[in-house]
């Protein structure tokens, strides 16, 4: 046992396999009732409901329910506290997904990613059109509805450091949370 644990604990792809196993199982129980009964009752916490939400709206696989959750919230209280407050948790979120890819999956994808032609991307990504592309497109993904992945893979190209991505996190997430609360009520 004492051997497996040292060989994982150097293994290179291991956040990497953490990643792809957490979202299989994600997967097996999103859709179970016990989930959807958690999910249903998150919204029944008022602003700490808005803040839990919040966290979960920025992810692929759990946008949806979350965006429920905060447009059922609105209806109860103040549409823009609650756009704040799930941005708040938002940005708990993003910064989870961030220092994730950023600091471990990333740099165990890297060799890979060299290995099957990355020189050539990495050479583009360097370009002085794509430094200031890349911080506009993250930006735009991340206030838009869909989910925050791949923005924040843009930013972290980007070389934000923590303070200023935890600040742009917090605006574009309020700001597109807002925007999502307000087109649901007006239709």
């Amino acid at each position: 046992m004492y051997q497996l644990i040292k060989k994982y604990k150097y293994w290179r792809f291991k956040n990497t396999f953490l990643l792809a196993v957490s979202l299989a199982l994600f997967f097996y129980f999103a859709d179970t009732p016990y989930v959807k009964n958690i999910i249903s009752s998150i919204g029944d916490l008022g602003y700490l409901g808005a803040f839990i939400a919040g966290i979960f709206f920025v992810s692929t696989f759990t946008v949806a329910p979350a965006s429920v959750v905060l447009f059922y919230l609105a209806k109860e209280l103040h549409p823009l506290e609650v756009a704040f407050i799930a941005g708040l948790g938002s940005v708990l979120g993003d910064y989870i997904i961030f220092r994730f890819l950023k600091d471990r999956v990333f740099e165990e994808i890297k060799p890979v990613f060299m290995r099957l032609g990355g020189f050539h991307i990495s050479h583009l990504l360097a370009t002085p059109y794509f430094a200031w592309l890349a911080p506009v497109l993250g930006a735009i993904i991340i206030a838009s509805p869909f989910p925050d992945e791949i923005g924040i893979t843009l930013l972290g190209i980007a070389k934000l450091k923590s303070w200023q991505f935890l600040i742009l996190s917090l605006v574009l997430n309020s700001l597109g949370i807002l925007i999502i609360i307000t087109l649901a009520q007006s239709l």
